[in-house]
């Protein structure tokens, strides 16, 4: 069962949001008529969601997108240091739009899968550890 919704404002409300996409994005990709393409969707909505949630935590204004890359040089202009797995986030940017419809992306593959996963459970991670520390 969920945690109870918290405020929109509260930056913990918004790592709940990204752990929930997590765990949907560690489903267990050998489920029948589950396309990876999906749970990389679920990796790159964790990620972003982490990221605003530090964001706000830092009351850093965010423009709604999802280009994680541009989130990242928000985070990092607030005087953040960004590890190197966290940076990687940039690439999970491809799976908020095209990838998730039919049409000329090609398909996922189980180690793109799981890159794409590590990357969300790093951001998470560390985010995690930036707004615990305050």
């Amino acid at each position: 069962m969920p945690p109870e919704a918290g405020a929109p404002d509260d930056p913990r409300e918004w790592l709940n949001r990204a752990q929930s996409n997590l765990e949907r994005a560690r489903a267990d990709s050998n489920l029948p008529n589950v396309y990876l393409e999906d749970l990389c969707f679920d990796a790159q909505q964790s990620a972003e969601k982490a990221l605003k949630a530090l964001l706000i935590h830092l009351e850093v204004v965010f423009p709604f997108v999802h280009d994680l890359a541009a989130l990242l040089t928000l985070v990092e202009a607030s005087g953040a240091k960004v590890p190197e797995g966290v940076q990687d986030a940039g690439r999970l940017t491809r799976f908020a739009v095209a990838a998730r419809y039919p049409g000329p992306e090609e398909p996922v593959d189980e180690q793109e899968y799981l890159r794409a996963v590590a990357i969300a459970e790093a951001v998470v991670e560390w985010v995690r550890g930036q707004i615990g520390r305050a």
